[in-house]
Formats: structure tokens, C-alpha cells, sequence
């Protein structure tokens, strides 16, 4: 069984929350979201949020936070074979209550379809917030090209912005 190690990032300015299923090996090693290299989480935010592409864990939680959103994952503890969604069993969610108390949460979005699956199956019924469903920025997501990721992500996120 492994404990997820990273805590949410967040802060009261918060409006849009983005939920990862579990963190990879790559990411439970750095202690930071979405550390594998071919992971395009980093490089589609840095588009959206018009900034360089930021290198550091200091930046990249700067970037987050300047911009209003939160990040986090649905699961607190599972048994997973390496980075595999496919192999998730066992799983403990996460208290979102903490983010949802402090932050203006206006939407929450889920980066790919087993966290949607997670997030339906635990933590709808708490929330009561529908997840805006987002194409995973996984390298195992090969057939969404990071152009076709950012133009899905940056339409669902201005949407959520504007209304």
C-alpha cells in the first residue's frame, strides 16, 4: 500500500482545482506533481497561463498559484504496479474538504479518465461538483498530441474563467 507524499497545492485565491488520479514513481521520487519528463502537464500550463516553462518545483508552484488554481489527486492511498492507472486497487481518497473550505473553488478538473472514474466513484457524492474531464497529459496519452492537449485544456479553462 503507498501513501500519496505530496501535499495539495493551493491557496484561498484558488478558483479552478486539478485532479491527478496518483502521482507516478517519477513524481512520488521529486515529491512533486507531474515530474516525469514526457508528463506535458507542465508544458500545457505554462501555455495557458502565457510563462515560460517553469524548471523548478518554486516556479512551477508560483505559476499554479499566480493563476488560481489548485492541484491535488483523488487517491490518499492504493496499491499501484509502477505509474500504471490500469493496476489502481485498493484506494483510500483523498479529504478534498481542506481545499474546498479555503479556496473560491469554481470548477474542478480531472487530467484523464481513471481520475474521472475515481473522482465519480468518491468523491462526487462530497462534493457535489461535476469534473470538467480533461484529456490526460500522460506520455501513456500518445495519441493526443501537446498542441491538441493545449487547445482542449486552454478552451475548457478559459471557459471556466469566463463564466
Amino acid at each position: 500500500m503507498l501513501i500519496h507524499p505530496i501535499r495539495p497545492l493551493y491557496n484561498n485565491e484558488a478558483e479552478i482545482l486539478i485532479l491527478g488520479s496518483f502521482p507516478s514513481v517519477k513524481s512520488r521520487e521529486e515529491g512533486f506533481f507531474y515530474s516525469h519528463p514526457q508528463n506535458r502537464f507542465w508544458k500545457v500550463m505554462a501555455r495557458i497561463c502565457n510563462e515560460s516553462l517553469p524548471a523548478t518545483i518554486e516556479e512551477k508552484t508560483n505559476m499554479i498559484l499566480k493563476h488560481h488554481f489548485a492541484l491535488w489527486d483523488v487517491i490518499h492511498s492504493c496499491e499501484i504496479i509502477g505509474s500504471a492507472d490500469s493496476t489502481i486497487k485498493n484506494v483510500t481518497p483523498n479529504d478534498l474538504s481542506k481545499i474546498l473550505n479555503a479556496a473560491n473553488i469554481k470548477a474542478v478538473c480531472v487530467n484523464g479518465k481513471k481520475a474521472e472514474a475515481l473522482y465519480k466513484k468518491y468523491m462526487f457524492n462530497e462534493t457535489g461538483i461535476k469534473a470538467i474531464v480533461l484529456p490526460s497529459t500522460s506520455p501513456a496519452n500518445a495519441s493526443w498530441s501537446e498542441d491538441r492537449l493545449f487547445e482542449f485544456w486552454s478552451n475548457s479553462i478559459n471557459a471556466i474563467k469566463n463564466n
